[in-house]
């Protein structure tokens, strides 16, 4: 079973769409804990804002859930919001504890650094290691980003693709079984499609 978490994130329903049309079977919405039982595969979608998220996420009982799911091997996949709630804080309108899944911040842009934040449109994926979730991309593949904040993590093994825009940040990041893109691939075109792919061929 594939569990896609449902916290009203408003990118839901164009991820659901995109593993659809990529012949994705046994999907399930999930809002509880008990819904999450037997996941064989974890995608978290999101949008918004960090402490939002993840007070609804513990509204929903979801929190160790989760965690203990990731810990016990199950693959897991966060979009946007959904990759920044791997890490343990977040300085997003305060200081917010994320899943603490994989070591590091999450912080917001520099003021400074001369560019529009939001960080809001295409930009090309440099690949810092090989993952089988970026398998068969193109050197010069683009994807769609939104977002006024970027994860920072703590490890540099742990990330596996990066953009430039004013700084250098993680775009995509995996540790063992679990992975984290800050664009939308759902948003991507073939690019996102062939990550997606990749991801449910794990």
């Amino acid at each position: 079973m594939l569990a896609v978490i449902d916290y009203g994130a408003g990118n839901l329903r164009s991820v659901l769409h995109a593993l659809n049309y990529l012949g994705a079977d046994n999907i399930r919405i999930v809002q509880s804990p008990r819904e999450l039982k037997n996941a064989a595969k974890i995608i978290l979608p999101g949008v918004g804002a960090f402490g939002a998220g993840m007070e609804k996420l513990r509204q929903q009982e979801l929190i160790q859930p989760i965690r203990d799911a990731v810990w016990a091997g199950t693959p897991y996949l966060g979009i946007c919001l959904g990759m920044q709630f791997l890490f343990e804080r977040s300085d997003e309108m305060g200081d917010h504890e994320g899943l603490g899944l994989l070591p590091g911040r999450v912080t917001r842009f520099p003021v400074d650094m001369g560019l529009k934040v939001p960080h809001m449109g295409w930009n090309m994926l440099l690949q810092e290691r090989p993952s089988p979730l970026m398998r068969g991309l193109a050197p010069d593949s683009y994807a769609y980003f939104v977002h006024s904040y970027y994860c920072a993590p703590a490890d540099p093994a742990d990330v596996i693709t990066v953009v430039d825009y004013g700084i250098r940040f993680a775009a995509a990041v995996q540790h063992e079984q679990i992975y984290g893109v800050q664009f939308h691939p759902e948003k991507s075109q073939r690019t996102g499609l062939q990550i997606l792919s990749n991801f449910l061929e794990l």
